[in-house]
C-alpha cells in the first residue's frame, strides 16, 4: 500500500520524471516543456496556485502524483479542486495507489468545504475510465472541453491593442 503525502521541493525532479512518463502515455511524449526549475516556482514559490501530492511506496520511492489547483464555482459560491494530473507508475496500477491520492484529495474538499473534485480524461483511456466508474465518479454529460492556446490565444489576446 502507499503512502500519500503532501509533495515537497525536493520531489519535484520525480515529479517531472513522472509527468514525462504521463506524457508517453498519453501519447505525447514530446509535449512536456516543464522544467524541475519551473515546478519548484510554481509549486512552492511564493504565491504557488498549484498543488501536489506524491505517493510512495514502501521503499521511499515516489510512484504515483496528483497535481491539482483551486476552481470557484459561481453558482455554489465554493472552491473545489481540479486535477491537473493524476499518474501512477504502471507498476503500482490495481494495488490502490490511484484511489490513495483520489481519497486524499477527497479528504481537502471535505474539509475545506470544497464542493467538487473535477477532472478530465481522455475518451480512449478505458482503463482510467473504469477505474474513475469505479469510485462512483461520474461522468459531465453535455459537456465538451474547450481550449483556446498558440496562435488563436496570441490573436484573441492581441485584439485591442
Amino acid at each position: 500500500m502507499s503512502i500519500v503525502r503532501e509533495a515537497v521541493v525536493e520531489d519535484c525532479s520525480e515529479i517531472l520524471e513522472l509527468i514525462q512518463e504521463l506524457a508517453v502515455y498519453e501519447k505525447e511524449p514530446d509535449a512536456v516543456r516543464n522544467t524541475v526549475a519551473q515546478l519548484e516556482t510554481h509549486l512552492f514559490g511564493p504565491s504557488p496556485r498549484a498543488f501536489a501530492h506524491v505517493a510512495e511506496d514502501q521503499q521511499g520511492q515516489i510512484v504515483g502524483i496528483a497535481i491539482w489547483y483551486l476552481t470557484y464555482s459561481t453558482w455554489e459560491g465554493r472552491h473545489g479542486i481540479h486535477l491537473e494530473d493524476l499518474y501512477v507508475r504502471s507498476s503500482q496500477r490495481g494495488l490502490g495507489t490511484g484511489t490513495a491520492l483520489l481519497r486524499q484529495l477527497a479528504q481537502i474538499c471535505v474539509e475545506r468545504g470544497y464542493k467538487r473534485l473535477e477532472w478530465d480524461v481522455l475518451d480512449w483511456n478505458e482503463p482510467a475510465i473504469k477505474f474513475y466508474d469505479s469510485i462512483g465518479a461520474g461522468s459531465q454529460d453535455g459537456w465538451t472541453t474547450r481550449r483556446l492556446d498558440g496562435s488563436a490565444l496570441e490573436a484573441l489576446g492581441s485584439q485591442g491593442e
